[in-house]
């Protein structure tokens, strides 16, 4: 596996003088030398490095940030990623942290190096938290990344932090290993309520664009666009809550995956463990799902499954011309449906032949899904001003 490699040049000074990288055991990324350059920063973080804004930093491999180190960026810097797919990743290991704050006026960018950048170009950003996912009883909790098998995620700290991710811009993100592991544009593996996510726009990528697999954090003011499967995807015993979520295939946007969703929600791991304790539990307020791609479908508008407890208020939801949903709403599945607690309450634009009374409630029927038609909304657009997007 490769190696991230960062540029950390200043003119007056190497701005990663309390830095180090274990290289052990993995490829440097091009770095034969191991040593720390411009242009090569390879290797296991396993002490602090602040990156500046106004230097350019090259992501050319996979960039471990170790338990106990901190990867500090500063507002207004911008990482390019070697277009090199699943080799090409920033991985935030337990007991390690990423501060990534930026600002309204000064966002960090996470983006392709290519000329003509493509979704799934690189892999994107994981955080690997210590707190509770769904699990048997007596088991422990922790699983192992979907990217790198070797690393765990989980714990019991439910306030456990992986840091800060505030005005961020990931582009171009999603590599997929095979048909069963893929990276999104921003993963959380366990992550604590300790944790800030906020102020996210997600651009252009190959899989989902945010999942939760398990985890207590919140998240506040997400933007998707154009992401290839799930805009935003909950699994393995999630339990925060996400506020201002924006999520739309624009027109002209083609690619088609199997089923790609606007929110999709497991209880479990996909289904394999229905008898977990800790199952997803989680609350959503204020949420758009736009499907503007024609002739394009959206499987789901929004689809709650396998055990999950999901509690949705404040939804938009509209189709644009030619295109369409195979359901606005789906509660069932062949692994299990969403909980009879589940509530669903919000608003259907009936444009462009969307019906609102296309719902599957669970089996019993006695879920709460309540579409009423109408044009306004969801999300709060205005918030997402600084990243410049046109809505």
């Amino acid at each position: 596996m490769k190696k991230l490699v960062l540029s950390v040049f200043a003119t007056t000074a190497i701005l990663c003088a309390s830095c180090s990288l274990d290289n052990d055991d993995q490829n440097t990324g091009g770095n034969t030398n191991n040593e720390v350059t411009a242009q090569n920063l390879a290797g296991n973080l396993t002490t602090d490095l602040r990156l500046s804004s106004g230097i350019a930093h090259n992501l050319i491999g996979a960039l471990l940030v170790k338990d106990g180190a901190t990867l500090t960026i500063d507002a207004g810097t911008r990482i390019n990623a070697l277009a090199g797919g699943t080799d090409v990743y920033i991985m935030v290991e337990k007991g390690g942290k990423i501060i990534a704050d930026g600002t309204i006026d000064s966002p960090i960018i996470f983006t392709s190096n290519a000329t003509n950048p493509q979704p799934g170009d690189w892999g994107g950003i994981i955080l690997n938290g210590k707190a509770p996912l769904s699990r048997q009883s007596g088991s422990e909790s922790n699983s192992a990344s979907e990217v790198n098998t070797s690393i765990l995620y989980g714990g019991n700290i439910a306030d456990d932090t992986s840091g800060i991710l505030d005005y961020v811009k990931i582009e171009y993100s999603g590599a997929r290993i095979d048909d069963e592991a893929e990276h999104n544009g921003l993963t959380l593996n366990g992550v604590g309520s300790g944790t800030v996510i906020s102020n996210i726009a997600i651009l252009n990528g190959d899989d989902d664009a945010i999942e939760f697999f398990g985890g207590t954090v919140n998240a506040t003011n997400i933007l998707v666009i154009n992401a290839k499967d799930d805009m935003f995807d909950f699994t393995q015993g999630y339990t925060g809550t996400c506020t201002n979520l924006y999520g739309v295939r624009e027109n002209g946007f083609t690619a088609v995956t199997s089923d790609p969703r606007g929110i999709e929600a497991d209880g479990n791991l996909d289904g394999n463990t229905p008898t977990d304790s800790n199952q997803s539990v989680f609350t959503i307020d204020k949420v758009t799902i736009i499907n503007n791609a024609a002739n394009v479908d959206l499987s789901d508008g929004i689809k709650i499954r396998r055990g999950a407890t999901a509690t949705i208020t404040n939804a938009f939801i509209r189709l644009g011309a030619d295109a369409t949903f195979a359901d606005v709403v789906d509660l069932k599945d062949s692994k299990g449906d969403a909980t009879d607690t589940t509530s669903i309450l919000g608003v259907a634009d009936t444009a462009n032949g969307l019906d609102i009374a296309d719902v599957k409630n669970t089996t019993s029927g006695n879920a709460t899904i309540t579409l009423s038609a109408g044009t306004t909304g969801g999300a709060d657009t205005s918030v997402f001003a600084w990243t410049g997007y046109s809505f």
